[in-house]
Order: C-alpha cells, then structure tokens, then sequence
C-alpha cells in the first residue's frame, strides 16, 4: 500500500496546492499530476516489480539461493542509484526493506513461493482493516484524506460524506481482499510463476481502478462538506451537482 504517492475539490478551489504544499502534490486527485505520478510515479512502479521480475526467472534457472541473492542485489542497487542521484529515497527503501523480509522468508522455509507469503499476509491484514473500519463507520479514507487536506476528521459530522468517504474505502477493501485470496490459492498450489506474473499484474492495474474510484468518491465526499460549509443543502458546488442533501441527511 505501495503506495502506497491535493486534489482540488468540486468546490471552490479554496482547496488546490499551493507551492508551499509541494510535499501534498501527488495526493488523491491533483489535476495537475498523471494518474500514474499520484501513484507514487515510475519509480515506485520499478521499485515494487524489478525485484520480482529478478527472482522468479533466477529461481526457474539457477535455484532459490541465486533467487535470493539477485532479488536483494537489485534492492540494494536501487537504494544506492536512488541515494546517488539524491532523489526522494522513501520508495527504494521501503523495496529494500520489502525485498529484504522477502528473501529472509524464502530462505527460512526453504521454498521459493515463501517469498509471496509476507505480500499475502500484508494484503489480508491491510483488506480486514479498510473492511473493519467501513463497517465502525470510521472510514479510513476518510482518516486518511483528513489529514491530508487538513480539516481533520469533520467530515464524520456529514452523513452523506461518510457513506463516500466509505464507498472509497470499499474500493480498498476489495482490492486487498482479491489480492490476498487469489495470490494465497497461487502459494498453496506452488505456483511460483503465477504468483511473480500475480504480484506484477495484480499490483498496479488493480490499484489504478482503486485509484481512480477513490478519486471519483472522494470528490463527492468533499462537495458534501463545501456545501455545508457554504450552506448550500442542494448538494452542490461549483456547478457540479451532487445528489442528496447534505443536511437534510
């Protein structure tokens, strides 16, 4: 949850970045960044899939403990590339330390799929938390979007922008959850192709649909939330229409 990478609300546009908020830029719906840069750009989509793409085809040839040791041996190169370069190095150390769980796995059990099992388990735990907190009513879209755009959690005091902030959190939810069972089905049968071909093609493009119905309710969230503020019950913002009354609500 690579990631892990502000929007400019359906409201009045008291919410666009600012240069002061470069640190905000890539956050959830910022027109004026690629869908791929709010992802956390290219790098982050090297970083999570060049040690894969190393250690499966090593393993299908030379074993698991060449696996191993390219797998890390391309982590450890994309640190020192990313602190040569004096580039942001937060998604080549978190790959390293990924990587490195990773292939500690696989050599403590011995078996090349034991290099999936942390990627497994973190999406089941990741999929149960968005799930337990849609169903507390604590979205953590929600949470996590009020810190971000610093209005902190008033958005719970608006029925109608919490059932958007938690149709997002759904998205996540199911992404997790598709993630964890299909790639958990791949471990227990011992496919370690599919589970490399898995974590590539499950990874982004899922997150990508993710993404992009994040933005779709985040928007609707926070035109709720600028109608109240701006007492306007119809919903709307700026133009942009927005079914239901955010106070007759």
């Amino acid at each position: 949850m690579t990631e892990p990478e502000q929007a400019t609300g359906p409201g009045d546009g008291r919410n666009a970045p600012t240069p002061e908020s470069g640190s905000r830029k890539t956050a959830f719906g910022d027109p004026d960044a690629s869908l791929i840069e709010q992802m956390g750009g290219v790098r982050g989509l090297i970083y999570s899939s060049i040690p894969v793409l190393t250690f499966v085809p090593v393993n299908a040839f030379w074993g698991l403990t060449a696996a191993i040791w390219g797998a890390l041996g391309v982590a450890v190169a994309m640190l020192a590339w990313s602190l040569a370069r004096r580039d942001n190095p937060q998604p080549a150390i978190s790959g390293f330390i990924g990587v490195a769980i990773c292939v500690f796995i696989a050599w403590r059990t011995g078996d090349a799929k034991g290099y999936f099992l942390y990627g497994i388990i973190t999406q089941a735990a990741y999929g149960a938390a968005f799930a337990l907190s849609a169903i507390v009513r604590w979205p953590l879209v929600g949470v996590i979007w009020g810190f971000l755009d610093g209005k902190g959690m008033a958005w719970r005091r608006i029925p109608s922008a919490r059932r958007w902030y938690t149709v997002a959190t759904c998205f996540w939810a199911a992404l997790f959850a598709i993630r964890a069972v299909l790639q958990y089905i791949l471990y227990l049968n011992d496919e370690v192709n599919w589970l490399g071909a898995a974590r590539i093609g499950m990874g982004w493009p899922l997150a990508l649909v993710a993404f992009v119905g994040t933005v779709w309710a985040v928007r609707r969230a926070t035109a709720h939330e600028n109608a109240v503020a701006t007492g306007t019950p119809d919903g709307s913002a700026a133009g942009d229409r927005v079914e239901g009354s955010a106070r007759g609500q």
